[in-house]
Parts: C-alpha cells; sequence; structure tokens
C-alpha cells in the first residue's frame, strides 16, 4: 500500500496523531514454502574424466506431488588436485602468485604500500613503474585497463568453467582530510545545518566528522564520496559501460554496483533511520503483546489487543482506532506481521512524507527533519531514477547486477530500494541481487524476511552471502558515539551465523525454485558444507541457483575445481588504469596479509604444483583451451 495514503491518512494538521491505517491484502499470508516448482532440472550434468570430481550414485526421493525416484550423482570436490586447480595457469602465473603471496606477508611492505609504490614511480619511471606493477600486484589482482583489455583473461577463464563479476575499480585517491571534508558535506540536509540538533534524528544515523572517511578500517570495499550531481551521472555511466562489458564478454555475466555512487548519501541515512524506526515501533508493539522474544517473521500483532494497546497509549480515541485498519483479509486473519507493517512505506513517495517516523512516547508521528529543500527533494528522486535505469540496463543485456552492501547506517536503505528493483525486475527471472553481510547479528531476520517476502509475491529471490567488510570502523564508531555494537561477537559467531543463512537459502531454493543464492567466500570449509547441503537436498549444480564467487587472483584452488566441475563460479574481476586502481591494490595487499599469515595453505598448493610440473619435465607448461 502506498506510503502517501498511509501519511495523508494518519497526519492530522495540528494534533499529529495517527488518523487511519490501510494494510495490504495480498501480503496476509502463511509462511509455509511454496512446492518445489517444475523449473528444477531432474538430470545432473555427466561429469566422468574429471579428476577433480568423484561421483557417487545416491537414491534420492524427490519432493514432488508423485513422489518418484531420482537417482543424481552424489558430488565430491577434492580441493587438494593441483593440476586440476592450475591448469589454467602457466608457470610464469604461478611464481607470480607465489611472490605476490609472499611479499604480502611482509608487514612493513603492506603497511607502508601506497608510499613504497609513490617512490617506485619517481625512481622508474610512468612506463616502467606500470610494467613493474602488471608484473606484481596488477597483473595478480586486476584483469586490465579496459573493457577489450580484460577481454582474454575473461575468455580464457570461461574455458576452464570460470565466469566474471566485473567491477570498474577506479577510486578517487583522497586525502583523509578531503573525505571527510565531502562526507560531512554531503550527509548533512540544510535543515540541519542551519539549526543543528533541533530535529529527531538518532547519532547512529547522523555524519560524524572523526568517521568522515569512510576508507578507514577497510580492506576489501571501494569508497565513494559525493561531490555533486553530475559526478554520480558519470559514475552510472561508468556502471552502465560496465553492464555492457558483461553483456558482450559472457551470456550470463554480472556486474557490481554501489548506492552510495549514485547519490547524496543524507537521503540513505535518513531513509535508513526511518525504516529502521519503523521496525523499532512494530517491535515495541510486539513487546506489548508478550512476543518479543520471537523471530522476527513469528511476530504477529493480534488485531484486537493492538488497538486496546493504542488506545492504552493515549494515540487516538477508540472510535478512531476501529477505523483505522481495514481490508477483509486482514479481517479474517486478524494479525499483522513485519511485512504487512514494512508494506506502509513506499520509497516512491514524496521526501517530506517518506520521512515521517513514530516517537515511541507520544505514539505520534513526527518528522526527522524540519524541512527539505527543493534541490535535495530533486536529488532524492534523481538517485532513485539512477537505479531504475541501471536495472533496465542490466536487464537488457542480460546481466545480473549485483548491489553490493555497505555501512549498517546505509545499509537499511540500501536493502530495501534493492528490494524495490527486485519486486520490479525479477518477475520473469533472478536479475537483481541484494548482498546480505553475515557478520551482522540481524543477518538472518533480513535474509527471512526478504525470502518470505518474495514468496508472497512471487519474484525469484537473489541473494550474495558475505561475511562483511566493515567490522573494525563499525565496531569503533558504535563504541564512541555509542550505540550497540551491530557485529556478531567473534569470527565462529559470524561463521554459524553465515552457514544458517546460507542453509535457509538452500532450503527455499529445494522447495521453490524461484530462489538464487551466491556463495561469496574464500574459506574452503564453507564451499564443502554448501556442497554437503546440496548433495542432501538433491539439488544439481546445473541448475543454476547456487552459484559460488572468489576475488581475481586469490582463491584459484577453489574457484577452478568448482568451475571444472560444472558448479556455476565466478571470480569478482576489478580493471582499470594502473594509476587509478593503485587504492584497489593497496587493500588487496592489506587484506591478503591476514589471509595469508593465517593459513600457508595456497601457498603449499602452488608449490605443490610448480613441483610436479618441473619434475615431470612441463618447464614450459601452457594452458590449453
Amino acid at each position: 500500500m502506498s506510503y502517501t495514503k498511509f501519511v495523508a491518512s494518519l497526519v492530522r494538521p495540528k494534533s499529529g496523531n495517527l488518523n487511519k491505517i490501510y494494510v495490504s491484502l495480498s501480503r496476509c499470508r502463511s509462511t509455509v514454502a511454496s512446492p518445489k516448482s517444475q523449473e528444477g532440472k531432474a538430470q545432473q550434468r555427466q561429469l566422468e574424466g574429471c579428476a577433480v570430481v568423484d561421483a557417487v550414485p545416491v537414491e534420492l526421493i524427490s519432493q514432488t506431488t508423485n513422489a518418484k525416484d531420482v537417482r543424481l550423482n552424489r558430488i565430491h570436490i577434492d580441493f587438494d588436485n593441483t593440476e586440476e586447480a592450475y591448469k589454467s595457469k602457466n608457470n610464469i602465473e604461478l611464481l607470480r602468485s607465489l611472490l605476490v603471496f609472499n611479499l604480502c606477508t611482509i608487514d612493513i611492505l603492506v603497511e607502508k604500500n601506497k608510499e613504497l609504490m609513490e617512490l617506485s614511480k619517481k625512481l622508474l619511471g610512468q612506463w616502467m613503474f606500470e610494467k613493474l606493477m602488471k608484473m606484481t600486484f596488477y597483473g595478480q589482482f586486476v584483469a586490465g585497463e579496459d573493457h577489450n583489455a580484460i577481454k582474454p583473461l575473461i575468455h580464457k577463464n570461461q574455458a576452464f568453467g570460470v565466469g566474471a563479476v566485473l567491477d570498474y575499480s577506479v577510486e578517487e585517491d583522497l586525502t583523509q582530510e578531503e573525505a571527510e571534508k565531502k562526507e560531512m558535506d554531503s550527509c548533512v540536509s540544510e535543515a540541519e545545518k542551519e539549526s543543528p540538533g533541533a530535529d529527531h534524528r538518532e547519532k547512529k544515523y547522523k555524519a560524524h566528522r572523526r568517521f568522515g572517511d569512510r576508507r578507514g578500517g577497510v580492506i576489501s570495499a571501494r569508497t565513494y564520496f559525493y561531490a555533486d550531481e553530475a559526478k554520480c551521472d558519470n559514475q552510472m555511466e561508468t556502471f552502465i559501460n560496465c553492464i555492457k562489458a558483461s553483456g558482450g564478454a559472457s551470456n550470463d555475466g554480472f556486474s557490481a554496483i554501489k548506492m552510495t555512487a549514485l547519490g547524496r548519501p543524507q537521503f540513505l541515512l535518513q531513509f535508513s533511520e526511518v525504516l529502521v524506526k519503523w521496525r523499532k515501533f512494530f517491535n515495541f508493539l510486539a513487546a506489548q503483546q508478550g512476543k518479543s522474544d520471537m523471530t522476527a517473521l513469528e511476530k504477529k500483532l493480534e488485531l484486537e489487543q493492538l488497538k486496546e494497546n493504542l488506545t492504552q497509549m493515549g494515540v487516538a480515541a477508540r472510535d478512531d482506532i476501529e477505523n483505522w485498519f481495514t481490508g477483509e483479509k486482514l479481517g479474517l486473519s486478524g494479525t499483522i506481521d513485519l511485512l504487512d507493517w514494512n508494506s506502509l512505506i513506499n520509497d516512491t513517495t514524496k521526501m517530506s512524507n517518506l520521512l515521517m517516523v513514530p516517537n515511541l512516547e507520544t505514539g505520534q508521528l513526527e518528522s526527522l527533519s524540519k524541512k527539505f529543500t527543493a534541490e535535495e527533494e530533486s536529488q532524492m528522486k534523481r538517485m532513485l531514477q539512477r537505479v531504475d535505469i541501471l536495472a533496465k540496463h542490466a536487464l537488457e543485456n542480460g546481466v545480473r547486477l549485483m548491489v553490493d552492501a555497505e555501512q549498517t547506517y546505509f545499509q537499511p536503505s540500501i536493502s530495501r530500494l534493492t528490494l524495490e528493483m527486485q519486486r520490479k525486475f525479477n518477475r520473469e527471472k533472478p536479475v537483481i541481487f541484494n548482498t546480505y553481510q553475515c557478520y551482522l547479528k540481524e543477518a538472518y531476520d533480513n535474509v527471512t524476511l526478504d525470502v518470505e517476502l518474495s514468496r508472497r509475491e512471487g519474484w525469484y529471490f537473489g541473494a550474495k552471502l558475505v561475511r562483511g567488510a566493515y567490522m573494525y570502523q563499525e565496531r569503533a564508531r558504535a563504541q564512541e558515539i555509542g550505540y550497540e555494537d551491530p557485529i556478531n561477537p567473534d569470527y565462529e559467531a559470524t561463521n554459524r551465523m553465515y552457514h544458517k543463512c546460507l542453509e535457509y537459502v538452500l532450503e527455499e531454493v529445494e522447495h521453490n525454485r524461484k530462489a538464487n543464492i551466491m556463495v561469496a567466500t574464500h574459506n574452503e570449509d564453507t564451499v564443502k558444507f554448501t556442497l554437503e547441503k546440496m548433495n542432501e537436498m538433491g539439488l544439481s549444480p546445473t541448475e543454476n541457483k547456487v552459484y559460488f564467487g572468489q576475488l581475481l587472483g586469490m582463491c584459484d584452488q577453489i574457484s577452478f575445481p568448482l568451475g571444472q566441475a560444472g558448479f556455476p563460479v565466478y571470480k569478482y574481476v576489478p580493471y582499470g588504469p594502473v594509476n587509478e586502481v593503485i587504492p584497489y591494490l593497496s587493500r588487496r595487499a592489506q587484506e591478503n596479509r591476514g589471509f595469508m599469515k593465517g593459513s600457508q595453505r595456497e601457498r603449499s598448493l602452488l608449490w605443490n604444483e610448480l613441483r610436479r610440473r618441473f619434475l615431470g619435465g612441463q618447464i614450459f607448461y601452457k594452458p590449453v583451451y
């Protein structure tokens, strides 16, 4: 239901009290998963002759109406088979990987990597510096400088069963002071500048100069800072070119985007606060009914008790409350769940109405900000338009669009905007994929709610599961500003959350073939966990419902065996000019320091393969494809 109607009917000109609530009729449904659709392919791809795979026949019973016996192959992949894992690499490439990974374990080199690169550029000159980078870090982690330069690598990887998620990785090389100034200018409204502290904002969703440079403590995600609307248009064009390049390079590619590149982040902050406050109000009302310990999907407000609670809060007279809720289906169910509650907010409404939030103390609606300028209103609309344009280009080019996750103070609005794109563009097939960060305490609730909404409304659910990229920054910000740490307490808790979310979506794939998931991880145990669950559920890799993803230049011993076994697997493929991807390369070096120090496995496998080739006389090994 339109949020415009909701606000117009709830807000009285003088009292500010709630007036009337309409609830969507189409969303009061059971949370029981739908039966497995007939889209699932019944036949497993033949895997004979692939040394990396053991195919063991097992008897499985399908969950169709007829419950016929289906004979599938139980797949086991040998991630220790270096011959298969590195068959796409020549010896020079293996030696480069060993060199780069070993350099990444040297603390002084990693900590001073930017300074060392700048010094090398001065000593060697631009041409020699670029050659050196292409022989080492750039050649390891970046595919090329432009759309044409990356094609050979993409085609070679495809020949060995590995696809691409294209990501133009150019960033501004700003100083910390420049980044902080841009962030404060773009996250503070004109009303806030005129009357600081006069609004109803929560401190988590306000800009803080101490954390204005969002690159701090982040090693595996690029960062955009708002300059002006023309810059956002240019970044949208860059994403469009990336989508077109992905469509031209393969038939089933992905392209990645970030919402903060497409508009002023002030909107993301404020809309996130609106969404969170409405959810807190729902949880407050659920607690009034003794349902605070239930999961997000289990909480259902009893209508009669809700009316009584709202009356006791003094929101309005009993006669008015009786007229708030309308709808035949609602009368039959007598309950409202969180999805019904969320449907009251529509992202296409006027900005000044969109930012109305409930006050838990008074029960009245209040404006989050005192006023919006016409330019601010226009900026928000243009951001939504850019998102829509990108989704249309993805659909036209046969490319799936992956929306990256960002900081928790932006993420509620990013997820909601992505959800709206999914509702519009995922009707026939999965085009838009949202990203879920499993280091968040609320990750499971977010996944289950979105899966349930897709099930009710009949569109294709698309998700990428990651552990998360902003942990250190999020923890430091929560502690200093003074709000609850949103991150799981430790790595083991994050692993449990990841596997819990993953298993839930896999079960949805099993029962409803409209769900799709990318398992984006470098963790071999998580990949094995996924394969085991797929075997248990009888999910075939040829159905293209479960994908795997790793970064270019990392964990080839996972990616290529999966690809050669017939699983959909993708490398996150960065590209861009050498000088302009240095910030990206700097983060890769930092990420690999922790990764390589924690495990000798990848380096050991590389050494084993080089030793095998040299002893076998394959000194000049060349991949055949």
